[in-house]
């Protein structure tokens, strides 16, 4: 590998690690400033965070190769998930920052949850607490993968034993970095490194289509329509092939936003409810470039490999292999720190959303009720490296499709916490027996259709995406317990709460 591409890398690497030193040398004293960041983080900093630890390999790797594989087609989920964010900005964030601080000042999600319905508090926590940490480990291993492959793609037989491959160290290496800088330097330190890592990737967005479009063997935009059109006549077309089930389960992945804990997380950190509005108009133009970028990458990249002839086996590479042909080796370098970046900012925020749900959801609640801050902390950097652990087992398997895994992952979170977040910060009404069946209700859903197959195939016709029957029954569970409990007065009104929806 040329040496241009080793020095982008390693000056990446090194930044992050700085900026790891750096937030461990200004807060990184107590509990509420490792996990959450004293709640001071600006508009910019929360919104690329929220941004760039939501996408992850994803983008780069996942949504790109769906495109290459079937056309503008998959552009549904892009556009799902951006309606999703948007509305989740508006409905949750200001909401959600407001209430976890007058409720004791939740720290985590189910902490949240369990001030906010304290006839159910223990179960809240547990629960919501396995759910996270099972739930993430499947998330952190498909970024794992996406190191991996980036490895094994871009670096070839780099290192070939009967012991190691490029895919099992671009697994560790990943990891390894990631640990360092969130065992140091805690929430801050991740919001920090999302924040330059979120900027690395829509730049890397913005040139990579450019230059396959328009560089050596691009053609422009009528070359490469000539070109797509020979392949598929229907290749650009929004609707080739579309079912209604297709449609509903592309565009559904917006609902997931509303339960993605290391997404909302950032809400909650943001310093004031009326820096909220500013923070999201920040995250939403961020979003729009990088998904527009992502897509026209698919796009226009199956179209040069057709023109020039260029094997891809993988869709999920092309990102990959068009960096290592088109650049020189300095930017090669940063577009391969650019899908790094992608990876290790959602990485770093599921283990440390993982790690603060065993802090305080098990340690602090079952083992030592009286422990201090500097203990939790120590305590938060052990569990970071535990959940680490067994995301690299679970990515062990080089077959793994970055998609398929964060879908599941997703439809999981989205199903779980998406109606609860929802409904406990809009419906007064809603009681802490409702809260549980909710939660119970989506991940048992999601979980046996996955395990049934309906996500794949449905009563003989196309799957139905896990996260639309999983919402239903959880938005279900919730408000028909909660109204027959409402009696026992188990349903607490959130301080100055101004949502009253669903009474």
């Amino acid at each position: 590998m040329a040496l241009g591409v080793w020095i982008s890398l390693l000056a990446y690497f090194a930044l992050m690690i700085g900026i790891g030193v750096y937030a461990w040398r200004k807060s990184t004293a107590s509990s509420e400033e490792y996990m959450l960041g004293g709640r001071n983080l600006s508009p910019a900093v929360a919104a690329l965070s929220a941004g760039a630890s939501d996408m992850s390999g994803w983008l780069l790797l996942g949504l790109p190769g769906a495109l290459y594989a079937a056309g503008l087609v998959e552009a549904w989920i892009g556009i799902g998930l951006f309606v999703g964010a948007l509305v989740n900005w508006i409905v949750v964030a200001p909401r959600l920052r407001e209430q976890t601080e007058r409720y004791d000042n939740a720290l985590t999600i189910p902490q949240f949850l369990a001030n906010r319905f304290p006839s159910r508090a223990a179960a809240l926590r547990i629960v919501s607490a396995i759910i996270i940490v099972v739930f993430f480990s499947v998330y952190t291993a498909s970024g794992l993968v996406a190191g991996g492959k980036l490895f094994s793609s871009a670096f070839g037989d780099l290192i070939n034993s009967d012991s190691f491959s490029d895919y099992s160290i671009g697994i560790w290496l990943t990891l390894g970095i990631v640990m360092i800088y969130t065992v140091i330097g805690g929430f801050l330190a991740v919001s920090l490194t999302d924040f330059v890592q979120g900027i690395i990737m829509m730049l890397a967005l913005i040139v990579m289509p450019l230059v396959v479009l328009y560089g050596a063997g691009g053609g422009g935009f009528d070359q490469a329509g000539e070109t797509l059109g020979a392949v598929d006549p229907d290749f650009l077309s929004l609707t080739k092939g579309l079912t209604f089930f297709g449609f509903l389960s592309a565009v559904t992945w917006g609902l997931g936003y509303f339960g993605q804990p290391h997404i909302i997380v950032r809400f909650m950190a943001v310093r004031s409810v009326r820096e909220v509005p500013v923070a999201r108009n920040i995250g939403m133009t961020w979003m729009f470039i990088s998904l527009v970028g992502a897509v026209s990458l698919g796009i226009l990249g199956r179209a040069y490999a057709v023109r020039n002839d260029l094997p891809v086996d993988d869709p999920e590479t092309i990102f990959i292999i068009l960096s290592n042909l088109l650049f020189h080796p300095l930017i090669t370098g940063f577009l391969f720190a650019a899908l790094l970046a992608a990876i290790m900012s959602t990485i770093s925020s599921q283990l440390l959303v993982s790690s603060s749900s065993l802090t305080e959801d098990f340690y602090r609640l079952f083992l030592n009720k009286q422990a201090g801050d500097r203990e939790l902390v120590t305590v938060g950097r052990i569990s970071v490296i535990l959940v680490g652990l067994v995301a690299a087992f679970i990515a062990g398997d080089p077959d793994s499709q970055v998609l398929g895994l964060v879908a599941n992952a997703w439809a999981g979170f989205g199903a779980a916490f998406g109606p609860l977040i929802i409904l406990s910060l809009t419906w007064d009404r809603m009681t802490g027996s409702g809260a549980v069946a909710g939660l119970i209700g989506g991940a048992a859903t999601v979980i046996v259709w996955i395990t049934l197959g309906w996500n794949g195939s449905f009563l003989g016709g196309p799957g139905i995406y896990e996260i639309i029957p999983g919402f239903i029954v959880a938005w279900a569970a919730i408000y028909f317990v909660s109204r027959a409990t409402a009696s026992s007065g188990e349903f607490r009104p959130a301080p100055g709460a101004r949502g009253t929806a669903a009474r």
